[in-house]
């Protein structure tokens, strides 16, 4: 499984162009057969600061999610949504584990 997660600083007055394409590319990247989960959140603390979570089941799903023409027109576009330049951590793991400290209660 490949585990990317990113964290992008949007230009405030961008915001709603911003809020209206990241919900397109979510659906369309969503819909990719090797896509697990693609998901984005906007920090509580910091106006205008996102995360994006996204998953894919192996490195010829990834490949595959790059060459696609939605992620080539997000790429295009998303330099100028951004007020700096994003971080990122991008990781091969064996896939999702349980969680030891939390079970559900009965």
């Amino acid at each position: 499984m490949i585990f990317i997660a990113l964290k992008a600083k949007i230009r405030p007055e961008k915001r709603d162009e911003w809020l209206a394409g990241i919900k397109q590319y979510t659906a369309d990247v969503n819909a990719e057969p090797g896509c697990i989960s693609f998901e984005y959140f906007e920090s509580t603390e910091h106006p205008n600061q996102f995360a994006i979570i996204e998953s894919f089941v192996d490195s010829d799903a990834g490949s595959a999610h790059v060459g696609m023409d939605h992620v080539k027109k997000f790429f295009e576009w998303m330099p100028y949504m951004v007020a700096e330049r994003p971080k990122i951590i991008y990781q091969e793991l064996e896939g999702w584990n349980d969680m030891a400290e939390v079970t559900p209660a009965e």
